[in-house]
């Protein structure tokens, strides 16, 4: 099956063909960095104006590249949310346009679900279930048991703020550049990860939640006091481990839990290298296949969206007409 996908959840107008939910026969993505950088973060009315204005040449563009014309297109898969309700409304009204004219079936994805399945991509590999996933991004961070692609479970999350969040707020405090997490993690490799002992959440016995307000207050604090004394690079990288060491640690006390042969890391902050090395050296010590997706479907894409859809066949077709989009879409309901 071929389908057609479309992601436009935040500020990322995204658009990929993808054959058996694996092959990716095109992949076409446009941030709008440029745009919501002098705001310091993302503007929901910029974003969705930005995807009206960009989405049809991605569509075209899209099917360009892969050599296929919308009638050779199996599907159209969408990005129901959760999001920004702007944008999911320019996908999602795209999406039923192009399903309802070209007599195609539609399928509507939890942008998460997405992310869950980004490390299949482009690899022969096919998901040995159970698997255990981090998903860690902007605006998420939880473990997930994936039990088949139509049961996921969600079994550990963060109390408070996400990692990613974390990431872009801490950046903020060091006046690096948005998008604050890439731009922390450049200056974190200058410095010294074990430079400062910042705090690292730890719950009870066996608990799998997280937290990393505790810590973005900590390094606030210690800006405050410090005037300037310690290398920014040292603050960013002693910043960035106890992240990475708090996430490590629930995916060890996940896998005492239960036997999985297989974690797979996901969302936008897979991207960063520190995480992702951990991550496998984790997954080499436990003796467990630890699987993390190429940099380019770690951030938002389209091609994730199509893989979930066909990965989840049934549970996701939606009703041209009917489907709406929505923001706060819940992780586990059937067909999102």
């Amino acid at each position: 099956m071929i389908l057609l996908g479309i992601e436009t959840s935040c500020d990322d107008t995204a658009t990929a063909v993808v054959r058996d939910g694996r092959y990716v026969l095109s992949n076409v993505s446009t941030n709008q960095d440029a745009f919501h950088a002098k705001y310091g973060g993302i503007v929901p009315e910029i974003a969705s104006r930005r995807h009206v204005a960009l989405l049809s040449a991605a569509v075209d563009d899209a099917l360009g590249r892969a050599a296929l014309s919308l009638g050779e297109i199996d599907g159209i898969a969408v990005t129901a949310g959760p999001g920004l309700i702007g944008s999911l409304v320019v996908g999602v009204a795209a999406a039923k346009a192009l399903a309802f004219a070209a007599h195609k079936p539609l399928y509507a994805v939890n942008h998460l679900h997405g992310h869950i399945f980004a490390a299949f991509l482009d690899t022969d590999r096919e998901p040995a279930y159970p698997f255990l996933t981090l998903l860690v991004s902007g605006g998420h961070t939880q473990l997930v048991d994936v039990a088949s692609p139509t049961e996921l479970t969600v079994i550990g999350k963060t109390r408070d703020d996400a990692a990613g969040e974390a990431f872009d707020k801490t950046a903020r405090l060091l006046d690096l550049p948005f998008p604050g997490g890439p731009a922390l993690e450049a200056l974190a490799r200058e410095g010294n990860p074990r430079a400062i002992a910042f705090p690292r959440y730890t719950p009870g016995a066996g608990a799998l939640d997280l937290s990393f307000s505790g810590l973005k207050t900590s390094v606030r604090t210690f800006l405050e006091n410090d005037a300037g004394a310690t290398a920014r690079a040292d603050v960013a990288a002693s910043f960035q481990a106890a992240v990475v060491d708090v996430l490590i640690d629930r995916v060890s006390r996940a896998l005492d839990a239960r036997d999985y042969g297989t974690i797979v890391l996901s969302g936008g902050v897979a991207a960063n290298t520190a995480l992702a090395d951990a991550f496998r050296a984790l997954g080499a010590k436990r003796g467990v296949d630890a699987l993390v997706p190429e940099r380019r479907f770690c951030t938002d894409n389209a091609a994730m969206i199509a893989a979930a859809a066909e990965r989840r066949g049934a549970a996701a077709r939606a009703d041209a007409f009917a489907l709406t989009a929505n923001p706060n879409l819940p992780f586990s309901v059937s067909g999102s």
